[in-house]
């Protein structure tokens, strides 16, 4: 049964991103439809607020059976899942330190791999749940900013922007600038960027485009990281991204007519870059429906060839790489023999994928042990 009713205990440690640990905890207790309790006589979930607690780690103590104790690396008791026969014990764990050694018989503690595992479906990555000592708010915030982050992206979002998106997360949380008003800014710079394109303006487009992509890191790490993620902001981000990519290219074949430099194909180019993606899209929801999983997480391989696959922030490296030499029609012309290569790679590995289905069930290397 969900718990429905948190006591937090021992509160303490500094604000990260604007929130001490109590208030985070409140918030995502609240984001699971539960309330705090003012005694521990109607709490059937006691935690400490003086550590941080991973969204799926959280999810999994909600959902944990009552007698549940989670304990740190050092076995120590940090919450419990109570009941009327538990709560007493659960309460005296928590607010003497007492080592999980102590459990009564009928409790039964596990530490957060045992809980909640380390497959993050949802992030697509494989880590370690994060408990963490709120003691220093720098390195709860990395901490917490490391758990919002996918685990399969591309190169860009993974290897550059983070150290980078880090302290823009935190500023916005510390001025009150919602996820949505940065996707807010983002749309207007995708505007911006299309219309600069249009115009031959590669330079100012590309740096229009690469703020954007900055920003679109952003919002979703702020939204994690600050708990203001909603259903509408996730279609509003995940829609922009997924619609905007074409325009941007047909406005690149535009500009390079514009400055005299027509990709004089018939169209060829730019049809193939659009139905390219348009088919991988197609290639990603057929795997999902037919196998349970994104492609991209299927085996370690598809999770790399993700980095590089051909979406929009490895094309615009590959546009922007051009637009420096001075060759930008070339550059989408390298754009389209890329997508039509990554179709065929995508389209071989569901073939691959029904021949492996034939031992079993697919099982993402993520999920494995």
């Amino acid at each position: 049964m969900t718990a429905r009713k948190v006591l937090v205990v021992r509160p303490g440690g500094p604000e990260a991103f604007g929130m001490t640990p109590s208030q985070r905890l409140a918030r995502q207790a609240e984001r699971h439809e539960m309330s705090l309790a003012t005694s521990a006589e109607e709490a059937d979930l006691i935690i400490r607020g003086d550590h941080i607690y991973g969204t799926a780690l959280f999810a999994a103590l909600s959902e944990a059976a009552p007698g549940t104790v989670l304990t740190d690396d050092l076995g120590r008791a940090m919450a419990a899942r109570c009941d009327d026969l538990s709560r007493d014990w659960a309460l005296a764990l928590l607010d003497h330190d007492m080592p999980s050694a102590a459990l009564p018989a009928q409790a039964t503690g596990q530490n957060p791999m045992d809980l909640a595992g380390q497959h993050n479906a949802r992030q697509r990555k494989k880590a370690p749940p994060l408990l963490r000592r709120a003691a220093n708010r720098k390195d709860v915030e990395q901490a917490l900013f490391d758990d919002s982050y996918k685990g399969v992206t591309d190169l860009v979002t993974k290897h550059l922007w983070p150290p980078l998106a880090l302290p823009a997360t935190r500023w916005c949380a510390l001025n009150g600038i919602t996820p949505n008003q940065v996707t807010y800014v983002g749309a207007a710079l995708v505007v911006a960027a299309f219309v600069l394109f249009w115009h031959g303006l590669f330079a100012l487009g590309l740096i229009a485009a690469w703020v954007m992509t900055f920003l679109d890191t952003v919002d979703g790490k702020l939204a994690r990281v600050t708990l203001q993620s909603s259903r509408i902001g996730d279609v509003m981000d995940h829609g922009i991204d997924l619609i905007h990519p074409p325009f941007w290219y047909w406005a690149w074949a535009v500009g390079c007519a514009a400055i005299g430099d027509p990709m004089g194909d018939g169209g060829w180019t730019l049809g193939i870059i659009v139905v390219g993606y348009i088919l991988q899209r197609i290639e990603e929801g057929v795997f999902l429906s037919l196998f349970g999983m994104e492609i991209h997480v299927w085996r370690r391989f598809d999770s790399l060839f993700r980095q590089v696959t051909a979406r929009r922030n490895p094309n615009m490296l590959i546009l922007t790489l051009a637009a420096m030499l001075g060759a930008p029609r070339e550059g989408l012309i390298v754009v389209a023999a890329w997508t039509a290569l990554c179709f065929l790679v995508h389209l071989a590995r569901i073939g691959q994928a029904f021949a492996a289905r034939r031992n079993g069930p697919l099982i993402s290397w993520l999920a494995e042990a």
